[in-house]
């Protein structure tokens, strides 16, 4: 196995005997044949007449989600989506007369042996010989694998985007493709462009289905009443467990990314749904453990599962882990059953308590714009001198506690603005607020980061500047896994240059990729909390 596509990989060069996110060989080959067989079908999908269909979007998109970092460890279930992936290749090939000669468009394999044969020569240190080619080619692959997981939450409430759809058969036919440097350097930012797409569709998605954020306290204590935890990022599970629990004596606490759930007008109409349990991903073996009640991961971020709690977690969704119960998809127009959880709820005790008090978000484009006026005059006035983007991923390495360290250190006059799971650093501090205004925004999931980048654009427009450059914004960004690779991408299509990129650099990105990135946009690895922070004051 080779996998370099997070930020832990063992020491810093790539994952070769068994992944630090817990992956064996067996699991990280089958990723790597589900992703060329995922080629093959946005080549065939990209030759029909009518272009990539939905169908098709949806099949690449399940199938890519299925092998971002910590999702899915059932090999199992891999297989099946290999196959699913390859039926379909076959399905549409078969509409047209010729089969291109590419061997991700004809190869078909039916057995295991087969897949992880093919495995062998077809992961990521197979798109090419040049090391420069191959790292622009891995950036477009992580890119669109974060993209993925925000288009798969997108269609589960019903949104599509052709265009986005249509890229899939571009981006993913790059990797097969003899491209040059700069052929795939204008590849990278529209991979870019199509994540802003992305996430402005799920953002519609998510808005259009359960109102728009609004500024929350959430409870991190517990109650009395035993409980069911849910993880992830997939608010239709959300609501459909919300339901299936109400009156049956069963508390619903969020868990990690599953917290901005809190944030929206339709989820807080539930009085059983009582809080948030615990901190960030990493965290989870030891909270699932203390929760006492049902675990429901929905997508991504799991870790090893401990026997303590094996018996009480379930998965759903693209996310799998073996020996786990898994949640089968709804069927066309219904809900999951999750009366399995339920019934087992009422046999645990309630949660044991690990904290106590609140935390504020809620804070999206919508609810920001809303107090537009009051941001404003703040700035005018000199109260904000400084808004620092701190949004991305959140990760095991000690030396995480940078962001701990810069928010702490950020002086009272400025904002963070924050958005995935990185800001479970800083969420819980005490930094209070500027006239009514927290110091800590918190927009919500990862894919929130979205609205982080309205809001700049927004006060680009009432401040009259021409850049977004110009704005006293700075960004200090925390990275793990594709999701965050996305993100960034998206900053870079939109202009944002200076971007500081931590807590290390992707180490797919070689010395010649990295020095053209720092040199058209300004990125640069994360320093010293006091250095950076003086930069960054000084809009550096």
């Amino acid at each position: 196995m080779f996998c370099d596509q997070c930020q832990e990989s063992i020491h810093g060069t790539g994952c070769t005997a068994r992944g630090v996110c817990g992956k064996d060989e067996m699991t990280a080959k089958l990723q790597d044949t589900l992703v060329y067989a995922t080629v093959g079908l946005a080549l065939a999908a990209g030759r029909q007449a009518g272009g990539v269909s939905r169908e098709a979007g949806r099949r690449i998109s399940e199938s890519l989600f299925v092998t971002v970092t910590n999702t899915n460890f059932d090999d199992v279930a891999i297989v099946e989506e290999i196959k699913k992936t390859l039926a379909m290749r076959d399905r549409l090939n078969a509409l047209l007369p010729a089969v291109p000669d590419h061997d991700a468009a004809r190869w078909t394999g039916s057995s295991l042996d087969e897949f992880l044969a093919k495995a062998e020569t077809v992961g990521v240190q197979s798109y090419s010989a040049n090391e420069d080619l191959r790292s622009l080619k891995s950036l477009i692959l992580y890119g669109l694998k974060g993209l993925a997981a925000y288009t798969d939450h997108a269609a589960v409430l019903g949104y599509d985007d052709d265009e986005v759809n249509a890229f899939y058969a571009k981006g993913l036919g790059a990797l097969v493709e003899d491209l040059s440097l700069d052929e795939l350097t204008a590849l990278v930012l529209e991979t870019g462009g199509t994540a802003v797409k992305a996430m402005a569709l799920l953002d519609r998605a998510n808005t259009s289905t359960y109102g728009n954020p609004e500024i929350t306290k959430v409870n991190i204590g517990v109650g009395t009443k035993p409980g069911i935890l849910i993880s992830g990022h997939d608010l239709r599970d959300m609501e459909e467990l919300l339901k299936q629990t109400e009156g049956t004596g069963v508390d619903v606490y969020t868990h990690c990314e599953m917290l901005p759930a809190h944030y929206y007008p339709a989820f807080r109409k539930y009085s059983h749904f009582v809080g948030n349990y615990g901190g960030s991903w990493w965290q989870q073996d030891r909270e699932f453990e203390s929760f006492n009640g049902p675990i429901l991961m929905t997508t991504n971020c799991i870790v090893p599962v401990r026997e303590s709690y094996r018996k009480r977690m379930f998965t759903t969704g693209m996310a799998g882990y073996p020996g786990l119960v898994h949640i089968p998809a709804r069927k066309e127009g219904g809900s999951k059953d999750f009366s399995a959880l339920v019934e087992l709820a009422k046999t645990c005790q309630p949660p044991v308590e690990i904290e106590t008090g609140e935390i504020v978000g809620g804070f999206a484009h919508n609810q920001v714009l809303a107090l537009a006026d009051k941001v404003v005059e703040a700035v005018k006035s000199g109260a904000i001198k400084r808004f620092v983007v701190m949004a991305g991923c959140d990760g095991r390495h000690a030396s995480r506690k940078y962001y701990t360290g810069v928010a702490g250190a950020l002086p009272d006059d400025t904002v963070i603005l924050t958005a995935g799971c990185a800001k479970y650093r800083y969420n819980k501090l005490q930094l209070g607020d500027i006239g009514g205004i927290p110091r800590v925004l918190d927009a919500g999931q990862c894919n929130d980061s979205y609205s982080l980048a309205v809001i700049a654009l927004k006060l680009k427009e009432v401040f009259g500047l021409d850049d977004i450059n110009d704005l006293p914004i700075s960004f200090d960004i925390a990275w793990y896994e594709q999701k965050a690779v996305t993100v960034l991408l998206a900053l870079l299509y939109l202009g944002v240059k200076g971007i500081r990129l931590g807590p290390t650099l992707p180490e797919f990105l070689t010395p010649n990729v990295a020095a053209v990135l720092v040199e058209k946009f300004g990125i640069k690895p994360i320093d010293s909390v006091e250095g950076d922070v003086e930069a960054m004051m000084a809009g550096a």
